[in-house]
């Protein structure tokens, strides 16, 4: 059986997220662990050590009873989406967020990591928005990040942005598995910056990949990457959007696109980063 992550802060946006790795669990037979990771807090006592048992016990208990009301939320969340016969197990983790990620899911073999994202807002990046960066460039798993307005719909027309370098192939590989469980509609996008010369011999090594799928592959020109895939997400009713992790920078952009262009952060479908 296939496992799933589900990293939580409790909040509205974790719990929104939850759908999509209950939706996803269903679709490929896969189990849910949900993790969440708290800190202890700073102490400033003169002599620490007096009194770090009683701050540790406290914590420890308040982390858990917070935990464990919060696990019939998610439980209703299951019940009411008709998915409760997905098997779901808690982790509740003393550390360092990142690192615990990590460690689960080399130990655990996690294949898919699922958790709510919000855009940088104002002159503060949110935590959620900074975490799910870092999970996407630093943990090497299958990031699915679901942005906070995101609302769950059948994932129909998924878009691949790539260059159509041979890096990419097993990313592609693993979106188009993706999409023949969902039945979904593949567009693999190129943004050709203007001053560079085109090698159309890639595109057509790419061809052979296709296989009579429901895929097409697309170049366009322009200097405005972020604005071309804007449009190209409008145009074409995508409401997924995948990529290989190695194109982190346009992560970032992504994430801080509500602040370079003065909008809301309106990238509402979920983001797929696959780490190889």
């Amino acid at each position: 059986m296939k496992k799933i992550l589900f990293p939580t802060d409790f909040s509205h946006v974790s719990n929104n997220a939850f759908i999509y790795a209950l939706k996803l669990a269903d679709s490929i037979n896969a189990e849910i662990i949900t993790m969440h990771v708290y800190h202890l807090p700073q102490a400033n006592y003169i002599n620490v050590s007096e009194y770090l048992h009683e701050i540790y016990d406290v914590t420890e208990l308040s982390n858990f009873e917070n935990y464990k009301d919060e696990v019939p939320v998610l439980r209703r969340i299951a019940e009411e989406n008709n998915l409760d016969h997905v098997k779901i197990s808690h982790v509740l983790i003393l550390g360092n967020l990142i690192e615990e990620i990590q460690k689960i899911t080399k130990h655990e073999f996690i294949d898919f990591i699922v958790m709510g994202t919000k855009g940088a807002t104002g002159l503060k990046e949110t935590f959620l928005g900074t975490v799910a960066t870092k999970i996407m460039n630093n943990v090497k798993a299958v990031v699915l990040a679901i942005p906070e307005r995101c609302k769950y719909e059948p994932v129909k027309n998924l878009l691949f942005i790539t260059e159509y370098q041979a890096d990419d192939t097993q990313s592609f590989l693993k979106v188009k598995a993706l999409a023949k469980v969902f039945q979904a509609h593949v567009d693999c996008l190129r943004v050709k910056p203007q001053n560079r010369e085109d090698d159309n011999n890639n595109m057509r090594n790419w061809e052979e990949l296709i296989d009579n799928q429901n895929i097409k592959l697309h170049s366009v020109t322009g200097n405005d990457v972020e604005g071309i895939i804007l449009n190209f997400i409008d145009s074409h009713k995508i409401n997924m959007i995948a990529m290989h992790v190695h194109h982190k920078n346009f992560f970032e952009k992504l994430f801080e696109i509500s602040l370079s262009k003065k909008l809301a952060f309106h990238i509402n479908i979920p983001i797929l980063a696959i780490h190889e």
